[in-house]
């Protein structure tokens, strides 16, 4: 089992900035993904960006020159620091992990832009 706890999201003003932190803990193996996806009312969760233990990255059209993924192995965290927010990327964002075919979930965490 892998535990997740997101932490970071809030209220911003379009423009803005915000850095979600995701924190792994539990049976955690070195060959992994890690990543963010969000789910805006009504719609469906989709991939926002997404890192390798390795260090390759993919980035949602929308977000790309906007947000920056990170992570940090040996504390077992990904990072999301989001610049330029848009009202368009209010939505609740969540951590994920991934190895094979096993993935596990964070709780979320809410973003919300608005002026």
């Amino acid at each position: 089992q892998v535990q997740l706890v997101e932490s970071g999201g809030g209220l911003v003003q379009p423009g803005g900035s915000l850095r979600l932190s995701c924190a792994a803990s539990g049976r955690i193996y070195s060959m992994n993904v890690m990543g963010w996806y969000r789910q805006a009312p009504g719609k469906e969760r989709d991939v926002v960006a997404t890192m390798t233990s390795g260090g390759s990255t993919i980035y949602v059209d929308s977000v790309k020159g906007r947000f920056t993924i990170s992570r940090d192995n040996a504390k077992n965290a990904v990072y999301l620091q989001m610049n330029s927010l848009k009202p368009e990327d209010t939505a609740v964002y969540y951590c994920n992990y991934r190895r094979g075919g096993t993935g596990y979930w964070g709780q979320g965490t809410q973003v919300t832009v608005s002026s």
